[in-house]
């Protein structure tokens, strides 16, 4: 199996001597870009397997390279992680809502920022054979069946795409309004909180397998699906 392709878009010399320290003896290969102009080339080139973005860029702010990135075909689904000393839920949530799947605070150790790396790479990793496995929860995409614990259990064509939803993008967080888009579909005019019901209805049928808490509230933000 080749490495695993890490760009690094960072402008600070002293973390990218750390990074190139952490990443020596790692599973991965490290690249690295100074601002979002050399980030953009080493990205054509390269088609890296995850992006470490700084949020502070000289230039092209990091937050601007990832929605410029999420908007294009070539590079929006790359994974990105948010690197930046802005801690505040706000600035957070600003992340994601860019594109981000991640997220990392100034100061981090190297060793948490290789976990996040190797979390994220495992959720957006594609199924194999139409199989979902996540939480105790088994997806069969192609036979439209599903599991617990080996148990099998049904769900209305709704909650099945929302649980698909989040089995697929786990654990990053997604606001009412991004999963009527996502879920829905853009050209769909319900009430925000019609995600809620469906919310609702999903974890009841999972209360029975005591898998709910899969599905969390993050207060002011939206949902997620983690297995944290």
């Amino acid at each position: 199996m080749s490495q695993k392709k890490i760009l690094l878009v960072e402008d600070e010399i002293a973390i990218r001597e750390m990074m190139k320290f952490a990443f020596f003896k790692s599973d991965y290969l490290l690249l690295e870009a100074e601002d979002a102009e050399q980030a953009q080339v080493m990205i054509m080139n390269e088609q890296p397997d995850l992006i470490l973005l700084d949020w502070m860029l000289p230039g092209i702010s990091g937050l601007e390279l990832a929605q410029r990135l999420k908007k294009h075909d070539s590079s929006k689904e790359i994974p990105i992680i948010m690197l930046t000393a802005r801690g505040e839920e706000n600035d957070r949530i600003r992340g994601l809502d860019a594109g981000a799947d991640d997220y990392v605070t100034k100061p981090f150790s190297p060793r948490e920022l290789m976990a996040r790396i190797k979390a994220v790479l495992r959720r957006v990793a594609p199924e194999q054979d139409g199989i979902l496995d996540l939480g105790g929860i088994r997806m069969d995409t192609e036979k439209h069946r599903l599991f617990v614990t080996g148990k099998p259990f049904e769900l209305g064509p709704t909650e099945y795409k929302l649980l698909y939803f989040f089995m697929t993008h786990s654990e990053r967080v997604y606001s009412r309004s991004q999963l009527l888009d996502r879920v829905w579909g853009g050209d769909v005019y319900i009430e925000e909180r019609t995600v809620d019901v469906h919310i609702r209805r999903l974890r009841k049928v999972l209360t029975e397998f005591n898998v709910e808490h899969l599905i969390q509230t993050v207060r002011g933000a939206g949902y997620r699906f983690s297995t944290e």
